[in-house]
């Protein structure tokens, strides 16, 4: 998902439009972990990127997605930007020595 949000509305609070952001990411990410995994791979891991806009995003860990969005509406900004992109990983081999 590469998607711009508004944080301004003329029928919305913006309080409310926070949350609808963070309910519609949480369902994103939801609808990905339920993808069936391609073969040999474990889980889920998700590169994102939030920021004002697409040129000022910076990485950020998916827990931080929704600081990000309730910075960016501190900051008094008319739209926040999130870029979340999922990858198959593999879980780390662990040692079998003690």
């Amino acid at each position: 998902m590469k998607k711009s949000f508004s944080l301004v509305s003329d029928t919305h609070k913006s309080e409310r439009l926070v949350e609808q952001i963070k309910g519609e990411l949480k369902k994103y990410l939801k609808r990905e972990r339920k993808k069936k995994l391609p073969e040999g791979f474990d889980y889920w891991a998700f590169q994102c990127r939030a920021g004002f806009s697409q040129d000022e995003a910076t990485e950020v860990h998916v827990s931080e997605l929704g600081k990000a969005i309730e910075y960016a509406y501190e900051q008094k900004q008319d739209s926040v930007y999130l870029e979340v992109l999922a990858q198959a990983q593999q879980a780390p081999k662990k040692s079998s020595e003690p």
